[in-house]
């Protein structure tokens, strides 16, 4: 079981017991509510265990009661942290001046950010809340609620229908909701809908204009699919071609698949980096230098103080470097295959837009050379097919 935050700044304390009544004593100190975590025995059938510091000094009855001995093998927790920091005044005076400084800088506003804007402008709105006091800075204890703020910023800014602020820490974001007015949507020229590569049509749906091909209908490149014309030569209107066309589409890739991949695996060997935090800001306090690792991984782990169910802005943050290495592993035939295909499957419906399907796929060829695995494939892909082209009419029309 690993310490929590109480017990570390109470003191930890690891010791050893000796003695042939070593459980005796540990079901007593439990009885007698001491804790006691981390229990092991050694191979030389001694018992190592982790206590507080205060429980270590009521353990010392017991010890005499079962004839058992303790020694002490390691200290760790604030107490003895404060010991040390005693031995480096000119550390621990830096360091009460880095918290002091750290408190004092928390109570400025560095940051406003603006978020949901798109019409107003976010000069606009950086400058109605410099008016409230809001700016990069300010000391947070001279603003008003954020509600006050609010309610004040919505009736200075035109256009906008609401308005958040939040602070979090040092940073003040204000969230705009515009007002929305209906879109004046452009006035577009009359055109037709014509195919974008050659085709078999497999579904047709025509909103205005005049479908030109029928489903299973063999077309090429450019061909009109639903036309901008309605009526005859004697009555002709042109309108805006509007609909979707699908069709099945014969694609040819070349794919190179190497049979070696670069992947990153991790040696086992760590170095551990500890920070105090304060207020969101971190100072490092061991793990000075050079990571020990030239490629490494990083994973921090914060551990904050708390009271009952509030949060306490200390804690300490736990950074382990975890080093990794590069390996080239062999790979298989088919799963070099397998994700040449995937590749070149990704690729199609990437460039085949929303609602593109692959509905059969054929190798033609196939070799393996170099460490590499060489295929030409035929793919048969039903996507959308129709694209704009202006309709230019007649002087006369």
């Amino acid at each position: 079981m690993n310490a929590s935050w109480m017990q570390w700044t109470k003191g930890i304390v690891t010791i050893r017991v000796r003695g042939d009544a070593a459980e005796t004593l540990v079901n007593r100190a439990l009885a007698a509510g001491v804790q006691l975590w981390s229990i092991s025995r050694t191979s030389g059938g001694e018992l190592v265990c982790d206590v507080t510091v205060g429980d270590y000094f009521r353990l010392r009855p017991l010890l005499k009661e079962t004839g058992c001995r303790a020694h002490v093998l390691g200290r760790k927790g604030m107490p003895f942290w404060l010991v040390k920091l005693e031995k480096r005044l000119f550390f621990g005076a830096g360091l009460v001046l880095f918290f002091i400084g750290m408190y004092l800088l928390s109570s400025l506003v560095w940051t406003v950010d603006v978020k949901g804007n798109d019409k107003l402008s976010e000069e606009q709105i950086l400058q109605a809340a410099k008016q409230e006091g809001i700016y990069p800075f300010q000391w947070s204890f001279r603003l008003q609620d954020t509600d006050v703020l609010s309610k004040k910023l919505a009736r200075m800014l035109p256009g906008a229908a609401w308005v958040g602020v939040e602070k979090h820490g040092t940073r003040i974001t204000i969230q705009v909701v515009e007002t929305t007015k209906p879109e004046t949507k452009p006035l577009l020229s009359p055109r037709d809908l014509v195919a974008s590569t050659d085709a078999v049509v497999t579904d047709m749906l025509a909103e205005t204009g005049r479908p030109v091909v029928k489903r299973n209908q063999k077309v090429k490149k450019g061909d009109v699919l639903i036309s901008g014309l309605l009526g005859d030569e004697a009555h002709r209107q042109a309108v805006v071609a509007k609909g979707t066309v699908k069709g099945l589409v014969w694609h040819e890739y070349n794919i190179v698949s190497p049979l070696m991949r670069q992947v990153n695996v991790y040696t086992g060997q760590k170095s551990v980096r500890w920070y105090a935090v304060a207020w969101g800001r971190a100072l490092k306090v061991s793990g000075f230098g050079k990571p020990p690792f030239a490629q490494y991984e990083t994973e921090k782990q914060l551990e904050q103080a708390s009271w009952r169910s509030w949060k306490l802005p200390l804690g300490r943050m736990k950074e382990t470097l975890m080093e990794v290495r590069t390996d080239t592993v062999p790979v298989s035939e088919k799963d070099a295959k397998a994700a040449g295909l995937a590749q070149a499957r990704a690729d199609l419906i990437a460039k085949g837009g929303p609602g593109t399907v692959i509905r059969g796929e054929n190798i033609l060829h196939e070799n393996s050379d170099n460490g590499k695995v060489y295929m030409k494939v035929l793919f048969e892909v039903e996507q959308s097919i129709a694209v704009e082209r202006p309709l230019v009419q007649m002087q006369g029309d």
